[in-house]
């Protein structure tokens, strides 16, 4: 099927749904460990690494997997992907040991990781040259969504009948994706001739692991602030659970308004100037916060801003990333990205930790943010000088318009 030809956005929805159960997977489990220590009799620090295992293995196996997959038509390796994300939390809900449930967060974030570097490229491809940006970023949205509503409603149905269901939701919103995408999504084939060898040739262009370091200094930036809400905003949340609730709900809408947004942007303005005017815009709302985060109302705005910019980020580095995969390399370079942004979002709350730890000061914490999100906007501008990189286009070794995955 040739790229760019109708229907690709009722296709691309479905890919989105598929993003929307990996980011509620993702999320969901934060607000059930205190049940989840409970019933399976580990420390809450134990069943904190739930949490963490999941985003270790996404952000570990996904370019192997990427890699390794290279050669198979896009419909299975996306069945195959969600699948797995369907078969892990449905260990997870029936299993009784910690090392069963351990090790089914491994099974689950490798699962997520294969299915959404797949989904990017595809829907990338479904979309065409033209309206790629809008493509990436509707299937980049499922993850913006399931802040909004995947993770509530998961942490609501947990509170209601306990925390297995929630991960049972799950488990039923990942199977019925596998099922829609094995009827509807038609034959495709990327990459079918490309050895292994010319897949993983990206991982030694300088100009990808560039604008991978871009997205891992972004995310540190980015996710500061997200993980330690509560502590960062003690003063103007006061300990009511329904201001943090609100704060987490405005910044999950405003993500998804500004990730769609940056989509269009892309298109029109290149990715490149999205990404910098974005990262700037991180730095500065970090630092608006710094002085008003007493005040409820003025943190509430602030909130919005911060999730407009902060995820009108991933999708135009995306976006670039992919100008400079060949055809068989575009699933690995969207892994690798998406890698490197749960890398970043792993190093936050372990520099977050560290800080509070040693200082004792969240508000610390913002002006920290801000210097990494300030770097990766300076690396983005300083960086495409040496590439060549113009306005969102890309360019060879020779200053030649770099080849662009489709």
């Amino acid at each position: 099927m040739a790229s760019g030809t109708h229907p690709w956005r009722a296709r691309t929805a479905i890919l989105t749904l598929g993003t929307f159960a990996v980011g509620t997977d993702g999320f969901i489990v934060v607000g059930l460990l205190p049940e989840i220590h409970e019933t399976l009799h580990v420390s809450t620090a134990a069943a904190g690494q739930l949490v963490s295992v999941f985003a270790i293995a996404y952000a570990l196996l996904g370019p192997v997997l990427a890699a390794f997959t290279g050669r198979w038509p896009r419909r299975r390796v996306l069945v195959t992907g969600v699948a797995l994300l369907a078969a892990g939390n449905a260990v997870t809900a029936s299993a009784h040991m910690y090392g069963l449930v351990l090790a089914s967060r491994v099974l689950a974030g490798s699962g997520a990781a294969l299915f959404v570097a797949s989904a990017v490229a595809t829907a990338a491809h479904l979309a065409g040259d033209r309206q790629r940006g809008r493509a990436i970023a509707m299937v980049t949205a499922g993850a913006t969504l399931s802040l909004v509503l995947g993770a509530p409603l998961g942490t609501l149905i947990g509170g209601a009948w306990g925390w297995r269901k929630a991960i049972w939701f799950v488990a039923a919103v990942a199977g019925a994706v596998a099922v829609v995408l094995a009827v509807l999504l038609p034959p495709m084939q990327l990459g079918q001739g490309a050895t292994l060898r010319r897949r993983i040739a990206p991982l030694t262009d300088r100009r990808v692991m560039r604008i991978l370091v871009v997205t891992l200094l972004a995310f540190i930036g980015i996710f500061l602030p997200f993980t330690y809400m509560s502590a960062v905003f003690a003063p103007a949340v006061g300990g009511v659970p329904s201001r943090l609730a609100l704060l987490l709900l405005v910044f999950g809408v405003a993500a998804t308004a500004g990730n769609l947004t940056a989509g269009s942007f892309a298109d029109r303005y290149g990715p490149r100037r999205v990404v910098i005017g974005a990262t700037t815009g991180v730095a500065v709302v970090f630092v608006i916060m710094l002085p008003i985060r007493e005040v409820f109302v003025l943190v509430l705005i602030a909130e919005a801003l911060s999730g407009v910019v902060s995820y009108s980020v991933i999708g135009p580095q995306q976006h670039r990333i992919m100008a400079y995969a060949p055809p068989e390399g575009a699933p690995l370079v969207t892994s690798l990205n998406t890698s490197a942004g749960y890398l970043g979002n792993f190093l936050a709350g372990t520099i977050g930790a560290v800080i509070l730890t040693t200082t004792g000061s969240a508000a610390l914490l913002l002006p920290v943010a801000a210097t990494f999100a300030a770097l990766a906007a300076f690396l983005t501008w300083w960086l495409s000088r040496s590439t060549g990189e113009r306005a969102g286009v890309a360019l060879d070794a020779t200053g030649k318009p770099a080849t662009t995955a489709k």
